[in-house]
C-alpha cells in the first residue's frame, strides 16, 4: 500500500494570510483531502521580532473563513529549537558538518576583497578540514558539508528537473554562533518528524529545495515530493501587492465574497482541469493533481471573481447562505441581522441569489424585506410613482384582496387589471416596485408579494396610494 499522502501549510505570523498564501495552503488542502491524506499546519515563528500572536490568529482565522481544516493542532517551530539543533550537533558527531569559528568580521571582510578581485563571494571557511586541536576556545557555528563537486538535482512536479551546480553552495549554517538553528535547518526537521510528504509551497522557494535537500542526504532521510508553484501577479503582470487593492483573505471575507467562490476562484489561479471554470468543492477534491499546475505567473482578475462567486452564491444552500451573511456582516463591522430579519431573508433567498455577486449585493436586492413602513421611495421610485395615479394603486388593492396568493393567481390577476386599464403589466412594474420596496431596482414584482404576504402587500400599496406627491 502506497504511504499516506501528508501536506502542510506552514506561514510566518508576521501578518495577515497573504492572497497567495491561501491559495498555497488551497493546494495543500485539496492535494491531501482528495487522496484521504493530511493536511498539517506549521507556524514558522522563529523570527522573534517580527512573529506576532495576533498574526497567527488572523491566519488562523483566514483559513477557517476559506474553510480550510487543518489535522490536529498547529506545530509552533520556536518550540521545536532544541529538536532542530539536536540534529546540528548529530551531524556535527557523523563529520558530516564541522565547527566555524570564523566571525561575522571575518566574513564581511573575505566578502568585501572577493567582490574588490571580482572573485565569488560564496564564503569557503578555513575551518571545514581543520584539526580539531587547533580549535579556539571560542564561539562557533555548526557548518553542514557541501557537496564539492557534481549538481544537485531537484525533481520538481512543477518546475520539472532543476539543476545547480553544487559549487553554487556554500557550507551553510546549521547552528548559529549563539547556539539558536536557522529557518533552513528547522524547515527540514519539522517537515521529516510531520511525515511530510509533499511539499506544495510558492516557487520563490526553489532555490531553498538545493539547500535542504544537503541536510536530508547528510541524515540519510527520504527527500519529499517537490512542487513549487508559480507566483500570483496583478493585471499588469507585475507581483500582486497593495497596489492591485486587497491582499489578505480576509479583506475579500470583509467585501462580502463567499468562501466557495473564493475557494473555486483560487483553485484557478495556476492550476486548470480542463476548461472547467466553475466547481464544486467535492469536484475540485477529486480533480486536483499536480500535473494541472502552470509553470506561468496566474494573474489575479476580480472581474472572475465576481463571476464565480455570484455563481456559487446562486447554488447555495439558503440556510448557509445566511449564516455566511451573518459572518461577513461582522468582518465588515456592520449591524447584525435580528432573528426576526435573518428568517425574512432566508424565506426571500430563492429570489435574491439568482444574480447577486457579492454579499453587498444580496442585502441590495433583500432590502424590500429587510425594510420597514412606512417606506420612503427613492427619487427613482418617486418618480416611478408619479407616473401612475395614486387611484390604479387604489383600484388595484381590492383586486389582489380577493386573490389567493399564489403566483399564477397573482399574474392573473396583473394581466387582468392591465388589459382593463388598456395597458401592458410593465407599465404598472415601476410603481408597484417603489411601492413594495422604495427603489426601482428589485427582484420580481411577484416574488416581493409571494415574500412579503398579503398583509404587508397591500399595506404597502395603500401607503404608497396615500403619499402625498412631492413638489
Amino acid at each position: 500500500m502506497s504511504e499516506m499522502v501528508v501536506t502542510r501549510f506552514a506561514p510566518s505570523p508576521t501578518g495577515f494570510l497573504h492572497i497567495g498564501g491561501a491559495r498555497t495552503a488551497l493546494f495543500n488542502w485539496l492535494y491531501a483531502r482528495g487522496r484521504g491524506g493530511r493536511f498539517l499546519l506549521r507556524i514558522e515563528d522563529t523570527d522573534r521580532e517580527r512573529s506576532t500572536p495576533e498574526a497567527t490568529t488572523a491566519i488562523l482565522q483566514g483559513l477557517r473563513w476559506l474553510g480550510l481544516d487543518w489535522d490536529g493542532e498547529p506545530v509552533s517551530q520556536a518550540a521545536r529549537a532544541n529538536r532542530h539543533a539536536e540534529v546540528a550537533r548529530q551531524l556535527l558527531a557523523d563529520g558530516k558538518a564541522y565547527k566555524c569559528f570564523s566571525t561575522q568580521d571575518e566574513i564581511a571582510t573575505f566578502r568585501e576583497q572577493a567582490r574588490a578581485e571580482g572573485r565569488s563571494t560564496l564564503f569557503r571557511s578555513p575551518w571545514r578540514d581543520a584539526d580539531p586541536a587547533d580549535h579556539p576556545d571560542a564561539p562557533y557555528a555548526i557548518r553542514i558539508k557541501a557537496p564539492q563537486g557534481g549538481e544537485t538535482v531537484i525533481r520538481d512536479r512543477v518546475q520539472g528537473d532543476v539543476t545547480i551546480r553544487n559549487d553554487q553552495l556554500d557550507d551553510m549554517v546549521l547552528l548559529r554562533s549563539d547556539g539558536t538553528p536557522v529557518y533552513m535547518l528547522a524547515v527540514v526537521v519539522d517537515d521529516r518528524d510531520m511525515g511530510v510528504t509533499h511539499v506544495i509551497r510558492g516557487d520563490d522557494h526553489l532555490n531553498n529545495a538545493a539547500r535542504q535537500m544537503m541536510i536530508y542526504d547528510a541524515m540519510g532521510w527520504d527527500v519529499p515530493v517537490w512542487a513549487h508553484i508559480p507566483l500570483i501577479h496583478g493585471p499588469d503582470g507585475k507581483k500582486l501587492s497593495k497596489r492591485h487593492g486587497a491582499l489578505g483573505a480576509q479583506e475579500y471575507q470583509a467585501m462580502g465574497y463567499p468562501a466557495a467562490g473564493m475557494r473555486n476562484y483560487l483553485a484557478r489561479l495556476g492550476w486548470s482541469h480542463g476548461d472547467d471554470e466553475f466547481f464544486t468543492d467535492a469536484q475540485a477534491r477529486a480533480w486536483f493533481d499536480l500535473d494541472g499546475i502552470g509553470k506561468s505567473p496566474a494573474r489575479f482578475d476580480l472581474k472572475k471573481l465576481e463571476n464565480l462567486s455570484g455563481q456559487h452564491i446562486a447554488i447555495g444552500d439558503d440556510a448557509a447562505l445566511r449564516h455566511e451573511l451573518q459572518a461577513y456582516l461582522a468582518a465588515a463591522g456592520q449591524p447584525a441581522l435580528t432573528e426576526t430579519q435573518g428568517d425574512d431573508i432566508e424565506r426571500a433567498m430563492y429570489c435574491l441569489k439568482d444574480r447577486a455577486r457579492t454579499f453587498p449585493e444580496l442585502l441590495e436586492k433583500a432590502e424590500f424585506v429587510l425594510t420597514e413602513r412606512p417606506i420612503r421611495p427613492d427619487e427613482k421610485a418617486q418618480k416611478a410613482l408619479q407616473s401612475v395615479s395614486d387611484g390604479i394603486l387604489d383600484e388595484l388593492t381590492p383586486q389582489l384582496q380577493n386573490a389567493s396568493w399564489t403566483r399564477d393567481s397573482l399574474e392573473e390577476v396583473m394581466a387582468s387589471f392591465a388589459a382593463a386599464k388598456d395597458t401592458k403589466f410593465g407599465k404598472l412594474a415601476g410603481p408597484l416596485r417603489a411601492a413594495l420596496a422604495g427603489r426601482a431596482v428589485t427582484p420580481s414584482v411577484y416574488d416581493m408579494m409571494l415574500v412579503l404576504g398579503r398583509d404587508e402587500t397591500l399595506a404597502r400599496l395603500e401607503d404608497a396610494a396615500n403619499l402625498s406627491p412631492v413638489t
